[in-house]
């Protein structure tokens, strides 16, 4: 596979680098932000104009439990199960390679986010939840150590991993909990929020929780749909009715979603929507290409969003998967586009009200 050199990578997303490179439209181009929107980190508030010198990566992850990988096999044995399929191919995560996880050495971690820094990544979003054993305090010490701008999400991930309070709680009790974590973290977005398969009952209540929670602090909203990206409309109806502008939310793992078509893809980004493609740099990239160009080449790139949903490596979606759009015929100005802007327009929100200190 094709990959491109750090210095390479660098000259695509970046600011300077980039304009130089791509002549006077990329700076003509440079996406508008509301007067007042802020892009949310650990640390600070940024002015999206300062994170323009990269790439801003929406899904990613920096800690999950021991036991997350073991769950996802099981809820996704449940599933085919359920439906009388067999079991033995359960979908599960990656297996890890070899050595010490840098999810369980905060110097591993803030290795694995400067070496993301080298390959061009400006900002990557933490998508770990409570109940999916997420370590708010690793994140923090490897976010501070590394001087990578991280942006913490709130919710709760899928019915499989919510506490089992949450079944029992209504959505006032709901929303107040998102608000605290909204304030604790601080958090600077909702997600990765989502459904396992078909929606179910709780995870509907979750969703009108987090849109509730959306009108009240305006933090933008990314989304999990399982695999094959199953419920990807149904969530956008359920955060459009609770009053969600669908301009505010990511519908993600939409490279799942295996339809030449694009169908469901196409409907997403005509409501105003992004489009998630959040599993790239690895297994599965070719398969993506054709679903990512299909959507350049029908005029929606301003809805396209790429990450890697990873836990390490975090510089592939630009190093690995960026070369194969290039390949099939997307230019350097797209490519600037989508993960340099796109994700800073996605991420920027204007706050109802002022960060705790």
């Amino acid at each position: 596979m094709t990959m491109l050199t750090r210095r390479e990578a660098l000259q695509l997303v970046g600011g300077a680098a980039a304009a130089a490179a791509l002549g006077s439209n990329a700076s003509a181009q440079a996406p508008a932000f509301p007067k007042g929107a802020v892009i949310r980190t650990l640390f600070k508030d940024y002015a999206p104009e300062e994170l323009a010198g990269g790439a801003t990566l929406f899904h990613e992850h920096l800690s999950l439990g021991v036991d997350f990988g073991e769950k996802f096999r099981a809820a996704s044995a449940a599933v085919l199960a359920a439906q009388g399929l067999p079991t033995a191919n359960a979908a599960a995560p990656p297996p890890a390679p070899p050595g010490t996880d840098p999810m369980r050495d905060v110097d591993l971690m803030v290795e694995e986010l400067r070496a993301a820094q080298r390959d061009g990544v400006a900002c990557l979003v933490d998508a770990g939840l409570e109940g999916a054993g997420m370590d708010l305090a690793f994140i923090r010490a490897a976010a501070k150590k590394s001087g990578l701008p991280v942006v913490k999400g709130a919710g709760f991930y899928v019915e499989p991993f919510y506490p089992k309070e949450i079944a029992g709680m209504s959505e006032e009790q709901l929303v107040r909990i998102l608000l605290k974590q909204v304030d604790s973290y601080p958090a600077g977005v909702f997600g990765e929020i989502g459904s396992w398969d078909e929606m179910s009952k709780v995870e509907r209540k979750v969703f009108r929780a987090v849109g509730k929670a959306h009108l009240a602090t305006n933090l933008p909203i990314f989304t999990h749909t399982g695999i094959p990206g199953k419920a990807a409309i149904e969530q956008l109806d359920l955060l459009e009715d609770a009053g969600v502008d669908p301009k505010r939310v990511a519908i993600g793992h939409l490279g799942n979603l295996a339809d030449p078509n694009l169908y469901v893809h196409k409907t997403l980004c005509r409501r105003g929507a992004f489009v998630g493609f959040d599993r790239q740099g690895g297994r599965g990239d070719a398969a993506v290409v054709p679903l990512v160009m299909g959507l350049l080449n029908a005029g929606f790139a301003d809805h396209v969003l790429i990450s890697g949903d990873a836990s390490r490596s975090y510089g592939k979606p630009l190093t690995a998967f960026l070369p194969q759009l290039k390949a099939a015929g997307a230019d350097d100005a797209t490519l600037h586009r989508i993960t340099v802007d796109n994700s800073r327009r996605f991420l920027a929100f204007v706050p109802k009200k002022s960060r705790k200190a």
